[in-house]
């Protein structure tokens, strides 16, 4: 179980660092493709400690995430989302 786990952890670590070579992939992007985005991470990360009595604070977990503050990444990385990716985004979340 142990292995199990390390596995896990180096495969998010992993899928982490290949997202922050990514960072021209936008967060809509990956809502509209996959259903889920950094920020999805982030929230997951608060939710899963919490149920594990440990307290996440968001602002915390979305810095490990996006390896800066939210407001950096923003500022550095994200772009505004495009009227055909906004549309594609609220049909999938109706």
């Amino acid at each position: 179980m142990d292995k199990e786990i390390e596995i896990q952890a180096a495969v998010f670590r992993r899928l982490l660092a290949h997202l922050d070579s990514r960072k021209d992939v936008q967060n809509i992007e990956l809502m509209n493709l996959a259903g889920f985005c950094r920020n999805c991470f982030s929230k997951w990360t608060v939710q899963e400690a919490e149920k594990l009595g440990v307290d996440v604070e968001l602002d915390t977990a979305r810095e490990q995430v996006y390896g800066m503050s939210y407001s950096q990444w923003k500022e550095k990385h994200q772009l505004p989302a495009t009227p055909e990716q906004l549309a594609r985004f609220n049909e999938l979340n109706k």
